[in-house]
C-alpha cells in the first residue's frame, strides 16, 4: 500500500514517485494550494494539492486533522524560501497525484502533538490518540530497541531465553499477590508472578546454566507515586559464577545497550560501594552521584550537650546526628528554609536545624542560627571543622532515629543539589553491595532485605543465627543517577542453609514444606552455585529516555490508584462467572444492604 514511510523521504529521493499512508498532522488552505502534513510513526512529509486536479482538490478541502489518507505523488525539491530545516523531511515535498480517504476521523478528544499541555487522566483515557505524538512514538520506538539491544547482547553471551509460568503459587515477595480462583479446583488459587525468581532458580538447578526473559511481573502494592501493578523485567540468571563476575557482565550488557541505542558511553568499570558507606555518606543505597554533597557524622560531638535534641540520638545505638553543609547555602531565605523543613517532615523529620556561616574567622561570632544559644561553643567550632564549613555555607542537621535521618538528610540532598545547581551533568552509575542480610521488624523478629533466597556471606549457619543482624548478604543493586536499575543476588545453593535462613525469618518446617517443599526438594539433589538479578525495564527506559514517569514509557498503563483509565478496569464481572469459580463476594465494609 506504501513504497516508504513518511519520514524517510529526503533530497536524494526527488523525482521519484512514491506512495504514503498516514494521520493528516495539519492542513493549511493557502487560497488555491492546500498543503497537508502527512504523519506516520517515521516523521511528517508536505503534501501539495493543486486545484488543476479538481477530484483530488475536493478531497483535500473535506480532510481535516487525524483523517487517515494514502497518498501517490511525486517528490520535489521545495520553492526557495519554503525549506524547513528543523524538519527532516524539511528539504522536499510531494505533489499530490492522487489521494484516498481511508478513514475519516472525529475531533480529536486530545491534541495530537507535543506541545499542547494535557492532563494525564485524559492522556491515559484516550491513549491511542497520546500514542500517536512523536515524543511517545520515539520512546516506544527506543524502548525496543533498548530490549531488542539487551536480548542480543544475552543471547550472544549463551543465554537462553527461557519463559516461566504465569499462573503459579503464590508466596511471599514482600508485597501482596494478585490471586486468580481456579474453577477446576475450586476453592484453590493461583498467583501471578511477582518475578519469576524461583523458577528461575529451579533452571539453574536443572542445568540450564544461563537463562533470561523479558517477563511480566505483578504486584498488588499500596498506592506509590510512579508504581505501576504490572510491570516489565529483564530477569537472567547463570550457573558456577560469583558476585564479581555477574557484576562485570551486567555493566559490560549496560554499556552496550546505552551505546546502542542512545551513543552515550557510561564509565567502564563502574565504581562499588559497601551499603554501609552509602548510607554513611549519602543517607541512601541509590546515591545519586551528580550531587557531590554528603552527610557528615556528628553524633560523637554531641553525645554530652545538654540540648537533649541532639544528645538524645547521639546517645542511642539505633539513632544518628548527621549534619550536610552546602556551600554557598547562606543565601537561602527563611522561607527557603522553612520549605525543606516542610520536606523533610515526609520524611519523618520533626525539624530542620541549621547554622549559616558568615564569617568563620569570627568563631561562633560569625554564625547565625536559633540553635546556637542551646550548643557550647567549642562543640559548634569543631562541627564547623569537621564539615568544611567556609564564609556563605550553611549547615543543615539532622537528628533523630538513623533511619529518619537517613531518609530525610539523604533526600534534602539530592532537592538542595537539584535546586542550587549543585549537580553534575552526565551519567554517574554505582553497584551498592554487602548489604545487611537481615533488618529487624517491629516484632522483634527479622526479615529479609532482598528476599529469603539470597544468600549470607557467613561461612556456617551456627555464624549466621549467633548474630543474624550482623550478617552481610551477598547481594548487589545497580544504581544510575540515583534511581536503582536492578538488583540481584548470588543465591543459597544448600537445603540446610537455605531451611536456617527461612527458619530465622519465622517460616516454620510445615510452613517451609507448604510454600517451598518444591524448592528445598530440588536442592537436595545437586544444585550449582548460582545467582543473578532482575533489571526494572521501565525505570531504564525511563531514565534513558529522559522521562519523569514510568507510565510515559508503558503502552497502556495504569493510573496510580492501579485502574485502567482506557478499558475502565477493574470492572464487576457477571455473577455466573462467580458461581463458576466458586467466589462469593463479601459484603465492603459500611455497605447497606440494597432492598
Amino acid at each position: 500500500m506504501r513504497s516508504q514511510y513518511c519520514g524517510e523521504l529526503n533530497a536524494s529521493n526527488i523525482d521519484e514517485q512514491v506512495s504514503l499512508c498516514g494521520w493528516v498532522h495539519n492542513r493549511r488552505d493557502h487560497g488555491g494550494v492546500i498543503f497537508v502534513d502527512l504523519r506516520d510513526r517515521d516523521g511528517v512529509t508536505q503534501v501539495v494539492f493543486n486545484p488543476d486536479d479538481a477530484k483530488s482538490f475536493a478531497i483535500a478541502e473535506r480532510v481535516r486533522s487525524e483523517f487517515v489518507l494514502k497518498i501517490e505523488g511525486t517528490v520535489r525539491r521545495r520553492p526557495e524560501g519554503t525549506v524547513n530545516p528543523g524538519l527532516p523531511t524539511g528539504e522536499i515535498e510531494v505533489l499530490n497525484q492522487g489521494v484516498t480517504i481511508l478513514a475519516s476521523s472525529d475531533v480529536p478528544a486530545i491534541p495530537v502533538d507535543d506541545e499542547s499541555e494535557v492532563s494525564e487522566d485524559n492522556r491515559l483515557r484516550y491513549r491511542y490518540l497520546d500514542l500517536r505524538r512523536s515524543v511517545m512514538q520515539n520512546r516506544l520506538r527506543k524502548r525496543s530497541e533498548l530490549t531488542n539491544s539487551l536480548r542480543n547482547w544475552l543471547t550472544d553471551n549463551g543465554f537462553l531465553e527461557i519463559e516461566t509460568p504465569i499462573l503459579t503459587k503464590s508466596t511471599p515477595e514482600g508485597a501482596r499477590d494478585y490471586l486468580v480462583p481456579s474453577r477446576t479446583h475450586q476453592g484453590e488459587f493461583f498467583a501471578l508472578p511477582q518475578s519469576p525468581q524461583l523458577f528461575k532458580q529451579l533452571l539453574m538447578m536443572s542445568g540450564m546454566d544461563r537463562y533470561y526473559q523479558v517477563a511480566r511481573c505483578f504486584r498488588d502494592e499500596d498506592l506509590r507515586a510512579d508504581r505501576q501493578p504490572e510491570f516489565t523485567q529483564l530477569d537472567i540468571e547463570l550457573s558456577f559464577t560469583d558476585e564479581d563476575s555477574i557484576m562485570t557482565m551486567m555493566e559490560e550488557m549496560i554499556r552496550q545497550g546505552f551505546a546502542k541505542v542512545m551513543d552515550i558511553e557510561l564509565p567502564n568499570p563502574f565504581p562499588r560501594m559497601p551499603y554501609d558507606e552509602a548510607m554513611q555518606r549519602f543517607g541512601s543505597d541509590k546515591p545519586d552521584l551528580r550531587v557531590s554533597l554528603e552527610l557528615i557524622e556528628v553524633s560523637e560531638l554531641m553525645k554530652d550537650v545538654e540540648f537533649k535534641v541532639f544528645s538524645g540520638p547521639a546517645q542511642n545505638p539505633n539513632g544518628r546526628v548527621a549534619a550536610l553543609r552546602v556551600p554557598q547555602g547562606g543565601k537561602l531565605s527563611r522561607k527557603d528554609i522553612d520549605d525543606y523543613t516542610q520536606y523533610v517532615a515526609q520524611y519523618g523529620a520533626k525539624g530542620l536545624a541549621y547554622i549559616k556561616v558568615n564569617e568563620i574567622g569570627k568563631g561562633v561570632e560569625g554564625l547565625q542560627s536559633p540553635i546556637l544559644k542551646f550548643l557550647p561553643d567549642d562543640v559548634v567550632m569543631k562541627i564547623m571543622a569537621a564539615t568544611d564549613a567556609a564564609d556563605g555555607d550553611i549547615v543543615f542537621f539532622g537528628a533523630d532515629k538513623a533511619k529518619v535521618v537517613n531518609d530525610a538528610l539523604g533526600a534534602l540532598r539530592v532537592k538542595v543539589g537539584h535546586d542550587l545547581g549543585l549537580m553534575e551533568a552526565g551519567w554517574r552509575p554505582l553497584w551498592v553491595t554487602e548489604f545487611p542480610m537481615f533488618e529487624s521488624d517491629d516484632a522483634g523478629g527479622w526479615h529479609a532485605l532482598h528476599h529469603p533466597f539470597t544468600a549470607p556471606s557467613v561461612d556456617s549457619i551456627d555464624q549466621l543465627k549467633a548474630d543474624p543482624g550482623a550478617a552481610k548478604s551477598r547481594a548487589y543493586d545497580m544504581v544510575l543517577n540515583g534511581t536503582e536499575l536492578g538488583g540481584g543476588s548470588i543465591r543459597i545453593h544448600d537445603s540446610a542453609m537455605q531451611s536456617a535462613v527461612l527458619e530465622l525469618l519465622g517460616v516454620g518446617e510445615e510452613e517451609a514444606k507448604e510454600k517451598f517443599g518444591f524448592l528445598l526438594d530440588a536442592l537436595r539433589y545437586g544444585c550449582p552455585p548460582h545467582g543473578g538479578l532482575a533489571f526494572g525495564m521501565d525505570r531504564l527506559a525511563m531514565l534513558m529516555l529522559g522521562a519523569t514517569s514510568i507510565r510515559d514509557v508503558i503502552a497502556f498503563p495504569k493510573t496510580q490508584s492501579a485502574s485502567c483509565l482506557l478499558t475502565d478496569a477493574p470492572s464487576v464481572v457477571a455473577s455466573q462467572q462467580l458461581r463458576e469459580l466458586g467466589v462469593k463476594l463479601a459484603k465492603k465494609p459500611g455497605a447497606e444492604e440494597k432492598v
